[in-house]
């Protein structure tokens, strides 16, 4: 009878055991199981910025300046070139290094002016920290990353865009993306063709002494097939014409020829603003 009442005992103390057992791991499963919901329910860390590699004085004034004048080799080529973008646009306060991808090789240096006028380019790509823009360079739709998580950049927004379709020889002005005007337009003879993609507008002059236009408006394209034109870079640009028949025709070196009101139209954007030209 004792021992009857032992082995009770003994089984009654292993079955709390067990339960006790059971009880903790159902625990630890619990809490492991609301851990790893909570763990996939949770966005992902953003990527850390790249930082750039730091130059000194002399590799920076090693680097080629990203003008009208200069041609960077090493810079990727734009792969939408039909794309009007988003209207945003950076201006460098600092000249500011170019670099072929964010963290990469530097290629240039973006100075703060082009032909006398502040330099502001359009953007086409971000990421954190860095920023990746259009460059009035040839090769015509080059383009390269800026950092701007160091400062020394100013971005806006231009609302406008213009499309110059080739076909048609038409010029089309966009505010928000609503046609504002259309006009017929001069462009480039079948040997001086005018080139396709998207550019910018970099700069607006005023001629010392007026002959065909009382505005240049250079554009961050080149032509491809002058290498020069009056002592000039083959620049493409947006300019007036004094003869009206000239409207609707393939007869220039390259540039755009605007009736008046169309000159006066794109000449009110601000620098930056994309320019789409297709066939």
């Amino acid at each position: 009878m004792y021992v009857r009442r032992q082995s009770v005992r003994t089984i009654a103390i292993i079955a709390a055991a067990v339960a006790a057992v059971v009880a903790v791991l159902a625990v630890i499963v619990y809490f492991t199981v609301r851990k790893a919901d909570r763990e996939l329910a949770a966005p992902p860390a953003p990527p850390k910025p790249v930082i750039p590699v730091a130059l000194t004085k002399k590799q920076i004034a090693a680097l080629p300046r990203a003008t009208t004048y200069g041609k960077l080799s090493e810079a990727s080529v734009d792969t939408a070139p039909t794309s009007g973008g988003d209207g945003r646009i950076l201006h460098p306060t600092a000249a500011k290094v170019v670099y072929a991808e964010p963290g990469g090789p530097p290629i240039a240096v973006l100075p703060v002016k082009q032909l006398g006028n502040p330099t502001w380019v359009p953007v086409i790509e971000t990421r954190p920290e860095w920023t990746r823009v259009l460059l009035p360079t040839r090769p015509n739709g080059a383009t390269g990353w800026i950092h701007t998580g160091g400062g020394g950049v100013k971005q806006d927004r231009s609302p406008y865009q213009v499309r110059v379709n080739l076909t048609q020889r038409r010029l089309t002005l966009l505010k928000d993306g609503h046609e504002t005007g259309s006009w017929p337009v001069a462009i480039g003879a079948p040997a001086t063709p005018t080139p396709v993609g998207r550019t910018f507008l970099l700069a607006s002059l005023t001629p010392p002494e007026v002959t065909y236009s009382p505005l240049i408006l250079p554009l961050g394209s080149h032509s491809e097939k002058l290498e020069t034109y009056e002592g000039g870079p083959g620049t493409i640009g947006l300019h007036g014409w004094p003869d009206d028949s000239t409207f609707g025709k393939a007869v220039s070196h390259g540039c755009v020829r605007l009736p008046k009101p169309a000159l006066n139209a794109v000449s009110r954007t601000p620098l930056g603003t994309m320019i789409v030209i297709t066939k």
